[in-house]
């Protein structure tokens, strides 16, 4: 349910933008420039839309070398928030994200590669419920240049789809909620 990181991942896909330099950012969760949404679906009638309001992150690339870009994203779990409280504090529960136990879900990407122009897988570990497993992200380059205040930004999407149960989310909402996909929009702010 966390597409969180994987917004980060996006990042690799900047790197076939055809930029000619290795740059720093900083994801811009300060002015509500990134996302990590995630949905899934209810009963397969409909979808459940949430959002994780906190977390924090950081990706690297150069696109003379895309195998050396690096992602990563820090998540707080307890701020997970589909807009209904009693379901956000089921979800924090052992039931689901066991935000007691595992206050933070992170990605550290392993490599990037690849896909077409402006696209790209990027590999990595998602920690999430105590969980580390591999995931791939499909990220794509949005753009990239100065913003208004006198700094210089980079965007891009992601997204990803999770097993519950390889996380050890064990609550059986159904044969059509087995899965959640992780939706990711960040910009980054040149270091």
């Amino acid at each position: 349910m966390f597409k969180h990181r994987i917004a980060a991942l996006a990042l690799g896909s900047a790197l076939f933008a055809g930029q000619a330099m290795a740059a720093d950012y900083v994801i811009d969760t300060e002015r509500q420039h990134a996302f990590v949404n995630f949905k899934i679906s209810h009963l397969g009638y409909s979808w459940l839309w949430g959002t994780f309001k906190e977390f924090d992150g950081r990706f690297s690339f150069d696109a003379d070398q895309p195998e050396a870009s690096k992602v990563e994203v820090n998540l707080e779990t307890a701020s997970v928030d589909t807009n209904h409280a009693e379901r956000d504090k089921h979800l924090r529960s052992d039931d689901f994200l066991n935000v007691q136990a595992h206050p933070k879900a992170t990605f550290t990407s392993t490599s990037v590669k690849s896909t077409g122009e402006g696209t790209a897988d990027i590999h990595g570990d998602l920690t999430l419920n105590g969980v580390t497993k591999p995931v791939v992200i499909a990220a794509r380059f949005i753009g990239e240049g100065e913003d208004p205040w006198g700094g210089y930004r980079a965007g891009f999407e992601g997204q990803t789809t999770l097993r519950l149960k390889d996380f050890d989310i064990a609550k059986d909402l159904g044969p059509a909620a087995q899965t959640v996909d992780l939706i990711i929009s960040v910009e980054g702010v040149r270091q």
